[in-house]
């Protein structure tokens, strides 16, 4: 039976998340399958993967083969490199711990580059929140000042149209005591 390590395609339109499965090659892509080894979320940033690694290794050394998407998953989480280190030492160029430093080392060297992008996003995310900030403090500073502008017009047209009906008022209430 060939079997091939895949995706199946789950969840709703345009949000899609996938199962990593172990699957016939003849099985339809959301049929049937022998084990599911793990999930892929394109949908957060960076994506999302868990992986049993060793179940993932056991089917690469079984000889199922992956498709191009899991090929690149399995690469990035290493699987493929510690199947290389294992040929390595079934030939005999080093033993069982080279091969396992080489595999720290190197999943070391990775999990640093994660943590630093993601540093990165969140500096990204905090800087462009207090770009944001900023112009909306801009905005409601000029929307101020016109509202302020606005009240000293009302209110030196108030001052003007009462400064004009109060002389207008006094001067009948003079002119009736001259009357007398």
């Amino acid at each position: 039976m060939a079997t091939k390590i895949r995706l199946q395609r789950h969840g709703r339109k345009n949000y899609a998340f996938y199962p990593i499965v172990i699957a016939d090659s003849r099985a339809p892509r959301d049929g049937k399958y022998i084990e599911r080894i793990g999930s892929y979320n394109p949908n957060t940033n960076p994506a999302s993967i868990t992986l049993n690694f060793e179940r993932a290794l056991y089917w690469l050394n079984c000889g199922a083969q992956p498709t191009d998407t899991v090929r690149t998953i399995l690469s990035n989480e290493g699987v493929l490199l510690m199947k290389h280190l294992q040929g390595g030492v079934k030939k005999g160029a080093f033993d069982e711990a080279e091969a396992q430093r080489r595999f720290d080392a190197w999943k070391q060297k990775k999990q640093a580059a994660v943590d630093s992008f993601r540093a990165d996003m969140a500096d990204k995310k905090e800087l462009a929140a207090k770009a944001r900030l900023e112009a909306e403090q801009a905005v409601n500073k000029t929307i101020a000042e016109a509202v302020a502008k606005k009240k000293a017009e009302a209110a030196a047209k108030a001052a003007e149209e009462a400064a004009a009906a109060a002389p207008a008022e006094e001067a009948p209430a003079e002119e009736a005591p001259a009357a007398e």
